[in-house]
């Protein structure tokens, strides 16, 4: 079939001069069909609509009766044609096979065309450069990447520029407020200055409900940190996600970008996660770099950075219980029990936090994430543990005291061969890889499973520590040479 493309092309080659079988050619058509497209209306144009049905409406007599009131009474237009087909075929066994979707759904677009409710307009939306810039937090468990061979569950932080098509993206492990601080605020700072409105939907790490009013508003730290950069926030409504569409495209174009780089790397194993956040680095950069020359005109319409960032962390200052533990944002961690009754300050970050007592800093801990609620490490109560072994039993962490699935088989172990004395060993056991390494004791633990042969503290240490072996210290006078001469002469 001719398109108007080809007629087009055709005409303007014969205006230039061209004969019938040049200009033909140039348009992918034969001469004899250029000779009939000389001059005259264009292939869509000579189209006549048709006026008439090829066959019978097999809806006729149900359409207005059984049809039209469900689609009157579907002001959302969410009623599909394979639930209306399913209704009618209840109503009227036998006569409507699911043959006929295909024809009840052209009817039904058809009838929501001429009398069905308004539909939402989309109004597209000017952007003045340096205006604005919308930010989200994304999931990324189908890009399925491993860090060491093992799930690596992450979010990314994306933050795009609503006009000058920059892109920003970094690792985070939850919606925080100190992942959304650091990801807003190195967001900035790698632009070389502040975008004036910062779009985001309603993500409780900004902003907080209003149990009076139903609403939402900015919560005080987010509302702290727009002042310090002079930059104001617009939200989109609750369930309204393509109100936020720059933030959702940055998502979309950013997660594509990354299943491409990853099958052209043809493997998703990572030998650490600064791999894999270089990795990400990099793929940004690129996109970056296509458009230069667009994101380096808008630099100049950017606001001023202010002299200093804010901190990226929350501060706490739990009481350090009975336990050896502490409180930090619901969840609980161990310290040394050397600090149990003193006050501490606690900085949380989005991934660490940083232990003080009096202004030194005398712990760092991983961030717990997700579902986790407990970190407790042996190493800070197994020292008054071994002295009263029978708290293991009914120890309300006790879950916590197992550092490895070694350590869990081996108690399970030591349960099955020596019922409650078990727990006298195993703290033993425990006791041992914290005054010298864990290291060797889980692999002599390994060992002797594997070997399948019964053991208990004594032989664990046996392997892992064994004692030094003593050698006696044997004093050697010095020698009376003349004496030795003389002996000597006696033998001869």
């Amino acid at each position: 079939m001719v398109t108007d493309a080809q007629v087009k092309l055709y005409r303007k080659k014969r205006m230039e001069g061209k004969n019938q079988e040049q200009a033909s050619a140039a348009a992918g058509i034969s001469t004899r069909t250029g000779q009939r497209w000389e001059r005259g209306e264009l292939p869509t144009q000579r189209k006549r609509e048709r006026g008439w049905r090829t066959r019978a409406d097999p809806f006729v007599d149900v359409w207005e009766s059984d049809v039209v009131p469900l689609l009157e009474a579907d002001k959302k237009r969410k009623l599909q044609a394979k639930t209306v087909l399913k209704e009618l075929r209840r109503r009227h066994p036998g006569r409507f096979p699911r043959s006929m979707t295909r024809t009840l759904q052209r009817r039904m677009r058809d009838w929501r065309a001429l009398h069905g409710p308004d539909q939402e307009v989309v109004f597209p939306q000017e952007h003045p450069p340096g205006r604005e810039a919308a930010f989200d937090f994304t999931h990324t468990g189908e890009l399925k990447v491993t860090v060491c061979r093992e799930a690596f569950d992450h979010l990314l932080f994306t933050l795009k520029a609503s006009c000058g098509k920059r892109l920003y993206a970094e690792l985070a492990y939850g919606e925080t407020w100190e992942a959304l601080n650091q990801g807003l605020q190195n967001a900035m700072w790698s632009a070389g200055g502040v975008y004036k409105v910062w779009r985001s939907d309603n993500l409780s790490a900004a902003t907080k409900e209003l149990k009076r009013t139903g609403g939402r508003a900015l919560t005080k730290r987010y509302a702290e940190l727009l002042d310090h950069y002079g930059a104001k926030s617009t939200r989109i409504k609750p369930g309204k996600a393509k109100e936020n569409g720059g933030a959702e495209k940055a998502n979309d174009l950013l997660k594509t970008a990354l299943e491409q780089a990853l099958q052209l790397r043809g493997y998703r194993d990572f030998e650490s996660v600064e791999a894999y956040a270089a990795f990400v680095d990099g793929v940004v950069a690129e996109h970056n770099a296509e458009h230069a020359a667009t994101i380096e005109a808008e630099r100049s319409s950017l606001e001023s950075l202010p002299s200093c960032r804010l901190p990226v962390y929350t501060v706490f200052t739990p009481t350090v219980r009975s336990w050896s533990t502490i409180r930090v944002g619901k969840r609980w961690y161990s310290v040394p029990s050397r600090l149990i009754g003193h006050e501490l300050e606690v900085r949380q970050y989005p991934n660490t936090l940083e232990v003080y007592y009096q202004g030194k800093l005398t712990l760092e801990l991983p961030r717990l994430r997700g579902s986790d609620v407990v970190r407790v490490d042996y190493r800070h109560v197994i020292w008054s543990l071994v002295r009263k072994p029978g708290a293991f039993a009914r120890y309300k962490f006790r879950e916590e005291l197992f550092p490895t699935l070694v350590f869990r088989r081996a108690y399970d172990a030591l349960v099955t061969w020596r019922g409650e004395r078990a727990d006298v060993e195993y703290v033993r056991i425990l006791h041992l890889a914290a005054s010298t390494m864990q290291g060797p004791v889980q692999r002599a633990l390994s060992k002797l499973l594997e070997g399948g042969e019964r053991f208990d503290y004594v032989t664990v240490k046996a392997l892992a520590a064994p004692e030094p072996i003593s050698v006696p210290d044997v004093k050697i006078g010095t020698v009376d040479l003349p004496r030795l001469d003389r002996l000597l002469r006696v033998a001869r």
